[in-house]
C-alpha cells in the first residue's frame, strides 16, 4: 500500500522478470546452517548475471518446505578496486530487486567506480521468486480500491466490506507463502542472501520500503553490516508500521502538491498551464475531483471511467516525480475540455496482477496488527478529510489488514544500539516517505546516523533528484567510508 515501491507505488510498475517459482514442497539442503554457493548464469538482464536461493518458509522448520528467491548480480568492472557487496533492497512493498537493478545498476557501477558487486533479488512473493495469490475479482485490485479511497460523501461501508472480502479470500487462498511474508522474514533472507554470498558483512542501499527493510536487517544484524545508505525513509514506529506510512501520505501528498502548482501555473507550460497562479491550480484540482464524484467521465479505457478518486490517485502517484508532471496537467486539461475524452494514467486504468496485489497486502498485514474498530475509521477518515483535502481521507481508511489474521511475531524496535554506520538521505518533500517519518527514523537511530537533507520534491533522492551536494556525499561514503560529522542540509 505504501510506498507501496514503487517501487514503492504499491508494486504500480511490476512485471515478473522470470517464470514465478514453485514452493518446494520438500526438505532442501539450502535450509541447511551451510547455504550452497550461488550458481550465477547468464540472464541477458542488462549485463547482470542471475542466480536461485532457497530459503525456509518458516525460519522455525529451517529443513522445512523451502521458497526460492530470484538474485541477480552485477559484478565490478573493476576486480581490482572491488571492496565488497552491495546489496540493492527494493521497495515497495511488492518491489523488484531485480528490475531496480536492471534501471539503475548501470548508473550505480560507473558512480560507484566498481567498488562493488551490485546484488539484488527479488523478495519472496515477487517477480521471479515464488509466488501466491488471493485469487481476488479485477475490480478488488485496481489501486483505487486496494487503497481505500472513501465514497463521494466521505462514507466508508463499500471499503468496509470490500476489506472483509478481501482478507477471507487471502486467508483461503494465499497458503504458507502468503503467511509468511513479513519484513522480519525479508531481513532474514537478505542474511542467508549474504552467507551465500561468502561475505561476513554487506553495504546496502535501501529504496522506500527498502529503507525500513533495511532498518530491520541492521537492527537484528548489526554486526554483519558496513557501509548502510538509507533513501527516502520509512518512519520505524513499531506500533503502526504501515498504517503510519500510511497516515503520513497525507501530510506528503500536501507538502509535495505545491511543487506541481508551481510547475503548472508556469507560462512555459504552454497548453499544459492549468491556471495564473499556483492557488488557482489547487483549486482547480479540488473542484475538479469533487465534479467527477458527481458525474464520472468516461475514459480512453473501456469500462473504467475518471472518476474523483482515479484523479486523486492519479495526482498522488505523479507527485513521486517532476517528470512526470505532465501527465496530470494533460489529464486536467481533458477533463476541462468537454469534447475530450480523458486518457486516464496507467496505475488507474488497469488492476494489478493478483500476484502482485497479494504480496503488497501481505507485508503489511503480516507485520503488525490493525485497529478493527470501523466507528474509529468512520470518524478518523472524516477528520482526515477536512484536514488533508487532496487525498480525501484515504490515508486514514480501514484496509484488509483489520480483518487480517494477527501476525504472528512483534515488530522490530529500530534503536540506537549498533555500529554508527549509516546514512540516509531524504527529500524534503517527498510524497510517500514524508519527511517528518523520515525524522523519526533518524531519532531512533541516534548515533548510528547521519543524514543529508536534500531541498528538493519527489521519491527517491541519491542519483534521482540531481542534487550533486546529495549524490556526492553518498558516493563518497560508499566508496571511502567517510560520512558527514553531522547532519547536512544540501540545497
Amino acid at each position: 500500500m505504501i510506498g507501496m515501491t514503487t517501487s514503492r507505488v504499491l508494486a504500480l510498475t511490476l512485471a515478473a522478470t522470470a517464470t514465478a517459482l514453485a514452493l518446494t514442497a520438500t526438505p532442501s539442503s539450502a535450509a541447511s546452517a551451510e547455504p550452497p554457493a550461488l550458481d550465477w548464469h547468464p540472464c541477458n538482464l542488462a549485463g547482470q548475471e542471475c542466480a536461485d536461493l532457497s530459503v525456509p518458509l518458516s525460519y522455525d522448520d529451517p529443513d522445512g518446505p523451502q521458497a526460492t528467491l530470484a538474485v541477480s548480480r552485477l559484478a565490478s568492472d573493476r576486480p581490482e578496486a572491488r571492496r565488497g557487496t552491495l546489496l540493492v533492497i527494493p521497495g515497495g512493498p511488492g518491489g523488484s530487486g531485480i528490475q531496480r537493478l536492471t534501471r539503475q545498476g548501470a548508473a550505480l557501477r560507473a558512480e560507484l567506480g566498481g567498488s562493488y558487486d551490485l546484488v539484488s533479488f527479488d523478495p519472496r512473493g515477487v517477480g521471479g521468486s515464488s509466488r501466491t495469490s488471493c485469487e481476488l475479482p479485477a475490480e478488488d485490485r485496481q489501486l483505487v480500491t486496494l487503497r481505500s479511497w472513501p465514497a463521494a460523501d466521505g462514507s466508508i461501508a463499500a471499503n468496509v466490506e470490500r476489506a472483509r472480502r478481501t482478507a477471507k479470500s487471502c486467508a483461503e487462498h494465499g497458503g504458507a507463502l502468503l503467511r509468511s511474508l513479513s519484513t522480519r522474514n525479508e531481513a532474514r533472507d537478505i542474511d542467508r542472501l549474504r552467507e551465500a554470498l561468502g561475505e561476513e558483512k554487506l553495504s546496502a542501499y535501501g529504496v522506500s520500503y527498502g529503507t525500513y527493510v533495511g532498518a530491520v536487517y541492521a537492527q537484528t544484524y548489526p554486526q554483519r553490516t558496513d557501509r548502510w545508505v538509507l533513501d527516502s525513509n520509512d518512519d520505524p514506529d513499531p506500533g503502526r508500521v504501515a498504517r503510519g506510512w500510511l497516515a503520513n501520505m497525507a501530510l506528503g501528498a500536501e507538502d509535495r502538491f505545491a511543487d506541481f502548482a508551481v510547475w503548472a501555473a508556469d507560462p512555459a507550460r504552454g497548453e499544459l498551464r492549468i491556471a495564473e497562479h499556483p492557488d488557482g491550480v489547487r483549486k482547480l484540482f479540488l473542484s475538479m475531483a469533487a465534479e467527477l464524484d458527481r458525474a464520472p467521465r468516461e475514459s480512453t479505457t473501456p469500462g473504467v471511467p475518471l472518476t474523483g478518486n482515479r484523479l486523486r490517485q492519479s495526482m498522488q502517484t505523479v507527485l513521486y516525480s517532476d517528470a512526470s508532471f505532465p501527465q496530470l496537467a494533460r489529464l486536467m486539461r481533458q477533463v476541462t475540455d468537454p469534447a475530450a475524452t480523458p486518457v486516464l494514467t496507467p496505475d488507474v486504468a488497469a488492476p494489478l496482477a493478483d500476484e502482485d496485489a497479494a504480496v503488497t497486502m501481505a507485508v503489511i498485514c503480516n507485520d503488525v496488527r490493525w485497529p478493527r474498530s470501523v466507528p474509529a475509521y468512520e470518524r478518523a477518515v472524516a477528520e482526515n478529510r477536512t484536514a488533508y483535502p487532496l487525498t480525501a481521507g484515504m490515508p486514514a481508511n480501514i484496509t484488509p489488514c483489520s480483518f487480517w489474521k494477527a501476525p504472528a511475531e512483534s515488530p522490530v524496535r529500530i534503536t540506537a544500539d549498533g555500529p554508527s554506520n549509516v546514512l540516509m538521505i531524504q527529500n524534503r518533500r517527498d510524497p510517500a516517505t514524508p519527511y517528518a517519518g523520515a525524522l523519526n527514523l533518524r531519532t531512533a537511530l541516534g548515533d548510528r546516523a547521519r543524514m543529508v537533507t536534500v531541498e528538493a520534491g519527489g521519491h527517491g533522492a541519491y542519483l534521482t533528484s540531481g542534487n550533486t551536494c546529495g549524490d556526492g556525499l553518498v558516493t563518497r561514503f560508499l566508496t571511502t567510508g567517510e560520512r558527514p560529522a553531522r547532519d547536512v542540509v544540501c540545497d
